[in-house]
């Protein structure tokens, strides 16, 4: 009997101490989940936490965690709460990249919900050898000075790639093709990690291209197929191609919308009713205005509008005085584009109030332009006086504050990959040089810093449309 007895007590301690470890480890998970619900695991690589100490005045330091912004809750944007977004990068932030529970198509990771008011241009004019038999882009000339005695003074020629390229910095993916499906994945994951909905792909007829690359109107479907994997979407950004006009550009238009509009990830955008294709119209000031009237007039026999091709056209915005234009010919918007903010006169955020009240006056939508920065001597080496220190992500910030302060309706990111004038957020290298040229990068950060940086300002973007409405 006493033997029993020893053995039931046994059998009592095995059962509560399983039921106390069984507790504890509940109690566990419960505190490491999130308020989504989603049990938080180790974050790949692409996950960073920024961490500012402003005190001292020391540089971020970055670690393999998660980003949270804190919350801001009130009803309007108003200049303090601009301050506190700003110091957002100086506190402990826990972005959780787990904010819905879709899944990217190379990487057991979850991913943040795209925002398709956020879009980025996108350039697809690079090649190498294995893809294009040369390299293209990446060699660029230097530009020539158009001042004939200035233009002595700089350096001529091409770049050699592949140590030697056209841009400050170096990709972290080397210089690689625009036609590599691999590099094409890589860059839907980086776009879609920092939360942009909409790629804005820099796009030529069929058989153009610009004088150092080759015609790619046949990457679009590929381009489409994988945004649409990543649950983005994809709208083009209309060059100056060659001999360009607005009855050719209708034919284009039509061109494209029979060809790419049907596709899921071809993006259209909610105004006035209707879901239209959204068209950026680079340089559209090369065309006069009489024109653009009649290719945007619903009166015109000639023109798109109310027809099957009817879309949102933006115009850019250079100099103040091309508002009045972009109004007369019929424009539904207008966009800034150039990252460097004293540039234009579009360009520069001090005058965006003023542009977005001219835009909501005319009923017009007006896409601010922020970047990163700007520096493109390794193709303008004469052009050092435009060039924008990236200040360790300061500048990005504050031309996103900037942005942001102004309520825009959508808002664009010049650049995803435009090497040449070092406005990227791609992942860049680290430490790279080339003979007596040290290439820029991102250091002390990761080579994703701007992708993360630019999450948390979508993340603030989305929670200022939400209070809007």
């Amino acid at each position: 009997m006493y033997i029993i007895y020893r053995f039931r007590k046994c059998i009592v301690f095995l059962i509560f101490l399983s039921f106390m470890c069984g507790l504890v480890l509940g109690m566990v998970l419960v505190l490491k989940t999130d308020a989504t619900g989603v049990i938080e695991t180790k974050p790949s690589d692409s996950v960073r936490k920024i961490e500012e100490k402003e005190s001292e005045g020391r540089k971020p330091t970055v670690t393999k965690l998660h980003l949270n912004l804190s919350k801001l809750v009130t009803a309007t944007l108003s200049e303090n709460l601009i301050r506190k977004a700003m110091k957002l990068s100086n506190q402990k932030l826990q972005q959780n990249w787990h904010l819905n529970k879709t899944e990217s198509v190379q990487q057991n990771v979850t991913l943040p919900e795209p925002n398709y008011n956020v879009h980025i241009f996108y350039y697809t004019w690079y090649g190498s050898p294995p893809f294009d038999e040369k390299y293209l882009h990446w060699d660029h000339a230097y530009l020539p000075h158009w001042n004939k005695m200035e233009d002595k003074k700089w350096r001529h020629g091409r770049h050699s790639p592949p140590e030697d390229i056209g841009a400050n910095f170096y990709p972290e993916l080397g210089p690689y093709s625009s036609r590599d499906a691999a590099v094409i994945e890589k860059h839907m994951l980086q776009i879609r990690s920092a939360g942009i909905g909409v790629v804005a792909v820099s796009w030529y007829p069929p058989e153009m291209a610009d004088e150092e690359g080759h015609p790619a109107d046949d990457l679009i479907p590929a381009l489409l197929d994988a945004a649409h994997r990543y649950k983005l979407k994809l709208c083009l950004h209309i060059e100056p191609y060659k001999d360009r006009s607005a009855g050719n550009l209708k034919e284009n238009i039509k061109y494209v919308l029979h060809k790419y509009g049907a596709h899921p990830g071809f993006y259209r955008y909610p105004h006035n009713g209707r879901n239209l294709p959204l068209f950026y119209i680079y340089d559209s000031y090369l065309i006069k205005v009489s024109e653009w009237r009649i290719f945007l007039n619903s009166d015109s026999p000639e023109g798109i509008r109310g027809t099957q091709f009817d879309g949102i056209f933006i115009g850019l915005l250079v100099e103040k005085n091309q508002l009045k234009d972009i109004t007369s010919a019929g424009f539904d918007g207008f966009y800034t584009y150039f990252a460097s903010n004293t540039f234009t006169y579009g360009a520069k955020s001090a005058n965006w109030k003023k542009l977005a009240t001219f835009a909501k006056t005319n009923k017009l939508i007006f896409i601010p332009s922020v970047g990163p920065g700007y520096v493109d001597t390794r193709v303008r080496p004469w052009n050092g006086k435009n060039t924008k220190d990236r200040l360790d992500g300061k500048y990005y910030e504050n031309s996103m504050a900037s942005a942001l302060n102004v309520r825009p309706p959508l808002l664009s990111i010049t650049s995803f990959n435009e090497w040449h004038e070092g406005t990227q957020i791609e992942k860049a290298a680290v430490a790279k040089a080339t003979g007596d040229f040290k290439y820029l990068d991102y250091a002390p950060h990761k080579s994703d810093y701007y992708l993360a940086l630019t999450l948390k300002w979508v993340d603030f973007f989305q929670k200022q449309l939400n209070w809007t409405v």
